[in-house]
């Protein structure tokens, strides 16, 4: 796709199309090229089936030495070639070092230099996490040669771990969407079923998860875009509480509800992952100071104690009836986990919750424009006339409505904690609807963003509140497309949610299918 403004008409054309060449596609000075992957990868014969393992089964291998790092990081090269232009969720893919890593990786091994369970696995990265000499685009001709010089507080402690990177994923350009149709280097396509989109801001990472690309990778949440691409994936994403996760060194859309996660195929790979990336960042002024728990370790606890509180007067209106289906059984199955269920009370309400998306949004669109104003105001042609609408619906924001909306939303999150008097963990679906097929979203600028909000419904409050929330499968609808369950529990309640989450996953088949099944 070029740069500048383009027409409605082209940018459907052009987006439709795909961008098969983004693997190679916009690398910036001082970067590593993202090289064809079949000059780096060696014929896999006996790798094939390794991009099936979970992350956790992965990780004891390399640990048991059934396998090699570089084995997995080739697996999934080879992977990756054959099915990003496809999907395209990779937008930069960096097989010479990963390759490199995962070589030093797999002689810290030999040499009994284990550093735990991420070390020597495959990962990648949502491409608005910076990274040292490889580019980070955001998903936007803005910057569409921007290479960092600084690794993310993320990207640090992942490296930290031992993992290898594989490269960067596609996003909805500058994460100001749910449905990634927007993108200077094309939608992602939902690995299920090409045709529809894989949600948003975070649907690369979610393909690629989905797809067999990775063992995990790393999304950014703010309204929801960990949590709604991993139900419409088919896959496991998790935003911890706010302030868990350190977002330094990841392009903001909005500081105050700004929020970096895992997207993994298993509750238990997620935990592996949080394990790695979460504690306090001194640097960061938004990573607060408490204690991390043990969260894969402690994941297989027991839920029987549990009281689940079941706030239908605002996520259950207006579903999608197999999504409504869907939930009553997954309902079905945790009633058999835990020691109870009930309603919600007010808190629960449209309301209550009309109470918190107000100053949610006057603070999300005040904060995106304030990171934008001097780019909007300098380079208009080189964002997407959709984008450049959303951000410069922030510019009249006055300094008086940010303030108070701040003000509101920081009481909202100092009482958030009284939803769970009586309960300890909230269940509701994670969208209320199916994704759309991306032609549809695409037909028609002026519908985009209403079905963007519809699709984001569920999954939005639990960024103002900065509550900790899962997304696990429950399910498929008719047409083949997967349909996601949020639990979410009280601040800092991490491992709570994990373990009910994991609970439940286990109780369940749907986490062992997978699209890849169909595509060989």
């Amino acid at each position: 796709m070029k740069t500048g403004r383009v027409t409605r008409r082209a940018f459907v054309k052009t987006a439709l199309g795909g961008a098969a060449g983004a693997l190679t596609a916009g690398i910036g000075p001082g970067t590593q090229a993202a090289m064809p992957v079949a000059a780096s990868v060696k014929s896999a014969a006996n790798e094939t089936e390794l991009w099936r393992l979970s992350l956790a089964d992965a990780s004891e291998m390399v640990r048991n030495k059934k396998v090699s790092p570089v084995e997995l990081t080739r697996a999934c090269l080879a992977r990756i070639e054959q099915l990003n232009a496809k999907f395209n969720a990779f937008i930069t893919v960096t097989a010479e070092l990963a390759l490199a890593d995962a070589k030093r990786a797999e002689e810290d091994v030999s040499h009994k230099k284990w550093r735990g369970p991420m070390h020597g696995i495959p990962v990648a990265l949502k491409d608005l996490v910076d990274t040292a000499g490889v580019r980070t685009t955001a998903g936007s001709g803005v910057f569409k040669d921007r290479v960092p010089t600084e690794d993310a507080e993320v990207v640090r402690r992942l490296k930290t771990a031992g993992a290898v990177l594989l490269g960067k994923l596609n996003m909805h350009e500058f994460a100001y969407g749910g449905s990634t149709v927007i993108s200077y280097f094309g939608p992602v396509k939902n690995p299920w079923n090409v045709d529809y989109c894989v949600g948003g801001s975070s649907a690369g990472s979610a393909a690629a998860v989905a797809a067999g690309l990775c063992y995990g990778a790393i999304g950014s949440d703010t309204g929801g875009s960990i949590r709604q691409p991993a139900g419409y994936a088919g896959i496991v994403g998790l935003k911890p509480t706010y302030g868990r996760v350190s977002t330094r060194g990841a392009v903001p859309l909005s500081w105050t509800l700004d929020h970096l996660g895992p997207m993994t195929r298993t509750v238990r790979d997620t935990a592996l992952m949080l394990d790695a990336i979460a504690g306090y960042d001194a640097e960061e002024t938004t990573s607060v100071d408490v204690a991390v728990e043990r969260y894969a370790a402690n994941i297989a606890g027991a839920t029987n104690s549990l009281r689940l509180g079941i706030p239908s007067a605002y996520f259950f209106d207006g579903l999608h009836g197999e999504v409504q289906a869907a939930m009553e059984t997954a309902l079905e199955v945790l009633k058999k986990l835990t020691a109870s269920q009930r309603e919600l009370g007010p808190m629960a309400g449209d309301a209550a919750y009309a109470l918190l998306l107000d100053p949610q949004s006057v603070v999300q669109r005040a904060e995106a424009f304030a990171y934008h104003r001097e780019m909007v105001t300098k380079t208009p042609e080189l964002y997407h006339p959709e984008t450049l609408k959303r951000i410069q619906g922030g510019a009249d924001i006055t300094a008086p409505a940010y303030i108070a909306a701040r003000e509101r939303l920081a009481q909202i999150r100092r009482h958030a904690g009284r939803i769970f008097d009586g309960v300890d963990i909230l269940v509701t679906p994670t969208s209320p609807v199916p994704p759309y097929r991306i032609g549809d979203l695409l037909a028609e600028m002026s519908t985009l963003r209403p079905k963007e909000i519809q699709m984001l419904h569920n999954t939005r409050p639990f960024d103002g509140f900065g509550l900790p929330t899962i997304s696990v499968p429950i399910g498929f609808t008719k047409d083949g497309l997967p349909i996601g369950m949020q639990i979410t529990g009280p601040p800092w309640g991490e491992a709570t949610v994990l373990r009910l989450a994991h609970a439940y996953e286990q109780a369940t088949e749907w986490q062992k299918k997978r699209p890849e099944d169909g595509l060989r």
